[in-house]
């Protein structure tokens, strides 16, 4: 990826860029300003010195927002300079739990409902100035409720709705639960990004020992909606594949959804084999631990679980619990969430940071750059793959 990134970029800016890094993702907002100070310092263009590349090198991207609340816990946003004719990249992380405000002297943690808001503020705050607006969203807001059952709100549909209404041109998020949701908004641009490559880069520096072949490792999709992603990774690294349903309780509704009564088997045989259980998100953990669990006990080898995005609502107690009875071997997820420091210092979690990659996306996107190589990454996989294979030969 480092040899995209100090390539020369030939077209012109759509705009000065500014990256907005809402307060609830300011540590990756950095970092992925920190990439992009360093590649334009290095990059050469014959009219880097014109009026047509005003502000195009500088010291930072970054552009101070802020989203003041009353007493009454109501709130504003304040830009804190001017972004006439910039091009704008917001980001936000919806799902950063451990950020607080005051209401009527009680504090409250935000949630991604509060998040959302303060998203509509800044980009009311921008006011309609700026050439573009870009929204990175890497949890996509209300995901988890693209499709009506009975008598629902379409609440990712409608969110999607309102900040195209408000100017937003393009919305990048990351394995979005259900891509279609797009369809919401089919004038406007909208991307969903894997991190399997994140995946697969920090799975070989945790498990240097790893073998890729059919005999030592299987990817597995926990549940009927993931194969998609399962079978992509599986293709790419040339493994088999294999996949669990769920058995619901339809007669019964607990915390809004129907209950799991079991977890059914479909593959091949996984005996001795090394497993890659990946799934877009952990919440509660439940699911994932009780297939890893299930695959133990049909004498999977190691188990590596991995999520883009680590939610872990119920705390990591289970997870603990499980490691320690040998129920997996490794935790892969995404710095696309807020962590907590507990999550950071176990000795089974491997931290996957995506900062390079959505710089990438956004100094490729600023220059009106096609971002369709960005976005399927088998080429830098078979690259990771061979250098590997033969890092192991050497041993």
């Amino acid at each position: 990826m480092a040899s995209t990134s100090t390539n020369t970029l030939n077209t012109l800016p759509v705009g000065r860029l500014g990256i907005i890094p809402l307060k609830s993702c300011k540590d990756m907002g950095q970092k992925v300003n920190d990439y992009i100070v360093k590649w334009r310092k290095e990059r050469d263009h014959e009219e880097k010195d014109s009026l047509k590349f005003e502000g195009y090198e500088r010291d930072s991207y970054l552009i101070d927002s802020k989203a003041p609340r009353f007493g009454s816990g109501e709130a504003k946003g304040i830009l804190g300079e001017s972004v006439r004719g910039d091009d704008l990249y917001i980001m936000v992380d919806v799902c950063n739990y451990s950020m607080t405000y005051t209401v009527c002297g009680q504090t409250n943690h935000m949630s991604p409902d509060d998040h959302f808001q303060d998203l509509k503020r800044i980009i009311a705050a921008v006011g309609g100035k700026a050439r573009r607006v870009n929204v990175i969203m890497p949890f996509l807001y209300e995901s988890r409720q693209h499709k009506r059952t009975g008598r629902e709100s379409l609440d990712c549909a409608l969110a999607l709705q309102e900040l195209t209404s408000m100017g937003v041109d393009n919305i990048l998020t990351f394995d979005a639960h259900d891509p279609r949701v797009q369809n919401a908004i089919p004038l406007h641009g909208f991307e969903t990004v894997q991190p399997a490559y994140q995946f697969i880069k920090g799975l070989f520096k945790a498990e240097p020992d790893l073998a890729i072949d059919s005999d030592h490792l299987m990817i597995i999709s926990p549940d009927a909606g993931g194969t998609g992603r399962a079978i992509y990774l599986a293709n790419v690294l040339g493994v088999d594949m294999g996949m669990f349903y769920k058995r619901r309780d339809y007669s019964t509704i607990i915390d809004g959804r129907n209950p799991i009564v079991a977890h059914e088997f479909l593959g091949a045989d996984v005996k001795g084999k090394n497993m890659i259980i990946i799934d877009d998100m952990i919440s509660s953990g439940d699911s994932m631990l009780e297939v890893a669990a299930l695959l133990k006990k049909r004498g999977a080898a190691k188990i590596f679980m991995c999520s883009t995005f680590g939610l872990f609502t119920n705390g990591l107690e289970r997870f603990d619990k499980a490691y320690a009875e040998g129920s997996f071997d490794r935790l892969l997820t995404t710095n696309l969430v807020y962590q907590p420091e507990e999550l950071l210092a176990k000795p089974y979690y491997v931290n996957c940071d995506m900062s390079k990659y959505i710089a990438l996306i956004i100094d490729t996107l600023n220059h009106d750059g096609s971002i369709s190589t960005l976005l399927n990454p088998v080429e830098r996989i078979n690259k990771l793959v061979q250098k590997h294979n033969k890092a192991l030969a050497e041993k």
